[in-house]
């Protein structure tokens, strides 16, 4: 079996810098007695360990729907569309409070971010979701992430949260990313209907053959199974994030994993494709033009932002989150990045330090004009300049 390791890797949780843990609805909730409490009180230990260590930890967390419905007594059974909105309405507040409360003892602070698809697919509302979400990081709170089913419909879902997580971790850097289920790992056939299925500890790639043992969803609760798993390990592994699938029906079950409970490791690319800035870099024609000075030429060779101080020239018309060629003072094609202002007022604060800028524009900005992240450093090579 190529692309398979028979031997799991010895590795720790704390050794990974930012970690996102998706948890399933079948975890978190019973269909008659609602909210697992004990199991999230020590899911929360688990995180307070972690973040003690020094890891960020992102949640994704499912459940709403599956809670609101026990709250409002709806039936077992299919829900009409407007009947899983208004649980997920009733249930978001429970499982928010929950978390809040769970957190809380031991001294942590959750923040709720419940995201439509368009909110990681556009790209001015994915950058306010990563400035938000990296605003809780910074702050030491708990980012406690879910899609958003009070609006979504059919047609503008993830229609799973193993995806959702999968685009969360590749959107904020996290190195390793951790799907809680309710099976403990890959088996090279769905182990409930076939006895001699062989577990698989670790995955070197998701190929087309270890994507053929993907099976259906084994919970009543779940909306994806075994194949949304993969297609989550396959958006990120690609951009350089490791994947864990493991049981969560267990306490501690973040634990569990340091301390060998089986769980099936998929290996992030060695050579990743950073897709996000491979995207910004060749697949769009920049809306805009920078052109900057010497010293923001330099600061930009060293993997930093670029700063609004640094700017000598804006043109072309661009909104925000929009691509622009930043040019260096030589005429030469210096990197390509996602602005962070429309053209109006990057052409005001052009040239003007960091602390004028919201005198200037007359509301709260970010600090960089082109975030690192979002920038895409190009070889030397001498190119025209667009007109305006």
């Amino acid at each position: 079996m190529n692309h398979i390791s028979q031997a799991h890797q010895s590795f720790r949780l704390s050794a990974y810098h930012r970690i996102v843990v998706k948890i399933g609805s079948a975890l978190l909730v019973d269909r008659t007695a609602g909210l697992k409490r004990d199991w999230l009180e020590s899911l929360g230990a688990d995180v307070a360990a972690l973040a003690k260590a020094g890891v960020e930890v992102m949640i994704v967390s499912s459940g709403a729907i599956a809670l609101g419905r026990t709250v409002l007594g709806l039936p077992n059974g299919p829900l009409r569309l407007e009947e899983s909105q208004a649980a997920a309405a009733a249930g978001q507040i429970e499982l928010a409070k929950a978390y809040a409360e769970v957190l809380s003892h031991h001294a942590l602070r959750a923040g709720q971010i419940l995201l439509t698809l368009s909110d990681t697919e556009e790209r001015r509302r994915y950058l306010n979701a990563r400035a938000t979400v990296g605003t809780l990081l910074r702050l030491k709170a708990i980012p406690v992430i879910n899609e958003n089913d009070t609006v979504a419909t059919t047609e503008i879902r993830y229609g799973d949260n193993d995806r959702l997580a999968a685009r969360v971790a590749t959107m904020m850097g996290a190195d390793l990313l951790i799907l809680l289920s309710d099976i403990d790992g890959l088996y090279t056939a769905p182990p409930h209907q076939n006895p001699d299925a062989q577990f698989l500890p670790v995955v070197d790639a998701i190929t087309p053959d270890i994507e053929a043992m993907a099976g259906a969803a084994a919970s009543e609760y779940s909306r994806g199974g075994m194949k949304t798993k993969l297609d989550a390990g396959k958006i990120a592994n690609a951009a350089g994030t490791a994947m864990i699938i493991t049981s969560g029906t267990r306490f501690n079950p973040l634990a569990a994993i340091d301390q060998g409970e089986r769980s099936t490791l998929f290996k992030a690319s060695l050579t990743p494709v950073n897709a996000w800035k491979t995207w910004i870099s060749g697949n769009l024609e920049p809306s805009g033009r920078i052109v900057i000075d010497e010293g923001a030429l330099v600061a930009l060779k060293s993997g930093k932002s670029l700063l609004a101080a640094g700017v000598r020239e804006v043109a072309g018309q661009f909104l925000r989150g929009d691509t622009v060629a930043v040019f260096g003072p030589d005429g030469r094609e210096a990197a390509r990045g996602l602005i962070a202002y429309d053209a109006a007022d990057a052409v005001k604060i052009a040239g003007r330090k960091t602390n004028e800028i919201a005198g200037i524009l007359g509301y709260d900005a970010r600090s960089a004009m082109i975030h690192r992240d979002d920038l895409v450093v190009r070889a030397a090579k001498r190119v025209a300049a667009p007109k305006e």
